[in-house]
């Protein structure tokens, strides 16, 4: 069998390289959306597009003659749209689910082929890299070997909208636990950092610890420049 994982997260892209040397199927790893065009792919003609973390459009004439699969960290129909993990953690939520949709042109509105429990414990990072795990060894085997066929949606539908940098910010009404949430949510490549700004400065956050009595993080100390200072 042949297929493609269109990834950009270094993350996928270590599992993907990993199953690539081990598979016994043809697999194509695609990380530059220049990369993901019609003519490339028919060219390859894979059985399967695999998207574990794109950040663009995929185009209508690829998902319409290819088995497109994205993987979005929330029980499905319940979370369609951006910011998934950021957006159940200030929810509160702890345990959520990975599903793997099939590719209509809708957001997140696709047939389901399989979902997979996922704990929301630790930084973003670390929940991604537990989120990447699962795909890899578990989900995309199991979408090749078994020919699943997906299933609509059931359910209340609850969107989600992508979150916007200035929301990272910690503002004065939070809690210790709300403050170390929203530190450890953001705390992955790829996202900006909690912070807080206190006149010119601007004070960003990582790597949080909740203690006994308060929280220990690490925190980058750097001046405003004059964008932020407008915006």
């Amino acid at each position: 069998m042949k297929f493609v994982i269109a990834t950009i997260k270094s993350w996928n892209i270590k599992k993907a390289e990993e199953m690539i040397k081990e598979s016994k199927h043809q697999i194509k790893l695609i990380t530059d959306k220049n990369e993901l065009n019609y003519e490339k792919l028919n060219s390859f003609n894979p059985e399967y597009i695999f998207f574990p973390h794109w950040s663009w459009i995929i185009p209508d004439n690829i998902y319409n003659n290819f088995n497109c699969v994205v993987f979005h960290m929330t029980d499905l129909p319940y979370g369609r749209g951006g910011s998934p993990l950021q957006n159940l953690i200030v929810r509160g939520i702890e345990n959520t689910k990975i599903s793997a949709l099939k590719v209509d042109g809708g957001l997140d509105t696709g047939p389901i082929y399989l979902k997979k429990d996922l704990n929301l414990n630790g930084t973003a990072e670390e929940i991604f890299l537990r989120s990447s795990s699962l795909i890899f060894n578990e989900m995309i085997p199991e979408i090749i070997n078994n020919e699943i066929i997906p299933k609509e949606q059931k359910g209340e539908v609850v969107e989600f909208k992508r979150r916007k940098p200035y929301q990272s910010e910690i503002k004065n009404d939070f809690s210790l636990s709300k403050v170390y949430d929203h530190i450890r949510m953001l705390d992955a490549e790829g996202y900006p950092d909690a912070f807080i700004e206190y006149g010119d400065i601007k004070l960003e956050f990582s790597r949080a610890k909740l203690t006994a009595d308060g929280i220990v993080a690490d925190v980058k100390i750097k001046r405003l420049n004059e964008d932020d200072l407008d915006g």
